[in-house]
């Protein structure tokens, strides 16, 4: 579905934003087929809300367990083809890079997906958010001008930049969203 001319959006990470990850050492990592695939309780309903709000939303996802040859590819094909029966989404844009290409420009932290939804879409990024579980999301979202919301797990990592705003869940930030987009027309 296009978005309407300069259309905010909403960004969202994967993997601990929309599903539930595995947790290995204080670490998430994505889930390997559609039978471990579980979302997290209150996505479908938060997602609705944005969109029923007029944001264009798209998943963007860094998916590097393919590129290095543990994940089927056609495995996280299924699940997004899942995702799109069940969430309200309108873009799902997936890096398979394993992190040792050089330039990848779509690789999160670098805002290349966001960037490239932008230009398709007609997506105003200065009035979108880019909503993340880790520091490669919310740099993302801050190297291509959105508005940034952590969902804070207290996974072992460090952010470099603070994000715009702290949430728990998918559910909080779609609550945040609506409720700043009230304030400000």
């Amino acid at each position: 579905m296009a978005a309407t001319p300069y259309c905010a959006a909403v960004f969202l990470d994967r993997d601990g934003v929309i599903n539930q990850p595995v947790i290995i050492d204080n670490k998430p990592y994505p889930p390997k087929s559609l039978q471990e695939f579980v979302l997290i309780p209150g996505v479908s309903e938060a997602l609705a809300a944005l969109k029923e709000a007029g944001f264009f939303l798209s998943v963007v996802t860094n998916q590097p367990d393919v590129g290095r040859g543990t994940t089927d590819k056609k495995e996280v094909e299924s699940i997004h083809a899942h995702m799109r029966e069940v969430l309200p989404l309108d873009d799902i844009r997936v890096c398979y890079d394993d992190g040792r290409q050089v330039n990848s420009n779509n690789r999160k932290p670098n805002p290349g997906m966001i960037l490239d939804a932008s230009h398709e879409f007609s997506l105003d990024l200065t009035r979108s958010f880019m909503i993340g579980d880790r520091w490669r999301d919310i740099e993302a979202g801050l190297n291509a001008g959105c508005k940034t919301i952590f969902i804070d797990y207290h996974y072992d990592e460090a952010l470099p930049r603070s994000p715009d705003y702290v949430v728990g869940s998918l559910r909080e930030a779609a609550t945040l969203i609506l409720d700043l987009i009230k304030i400000s027309y």
